[in-house]
């Protein structure tokens, strides 16, 4: 049976005899898949292999996001570098050590 036509008839009990908190909860559960399974679909995962491209994705990511900020570290410690070098010749120049240097 369709999960549309299982929709259709839980209202139709529903409506005939009452609702009830079972039915009200059966045709919620139903309608939730229904939606659930819509929405799979119409972003195309709804396929077999969709796990296992989420999880690649995944992977995807979390590497893209690892180098990056691998790359920030980088950079900034190049920085860092550079900044204490030119600390450092600015005091050989101020102690005049320059000279000494060439």
């Amino acid at each position: 049976m369709d999960r549309t036509d299982m929709i259709a008839r839980l209202m139709a009990e529903a409506k005939d005899h009452g609702c009830e908190l079972v039915t009200l909860r059966a045709i919620v559960e139903e309608a939730t898949d229904l939606g659930a399974d819509r929405a799979l679909q119409r972003t195309g995962l709804a396929d077999p292999d969709a796990r296992e491209d989420l999880a690649e994705l995944r992977e995807l990511l979390q590497a893209w996001r690892d180098a990056k900020a691998s790359a920030w570290r980088a950079a900034i410690a190049w920085l860092v570098r550079g900044a204490l070098a030119l600390l450092l010749i600015g005091i050989a120049v101020r102690l005049g050590l320059a000279g000494a240097l060439r």
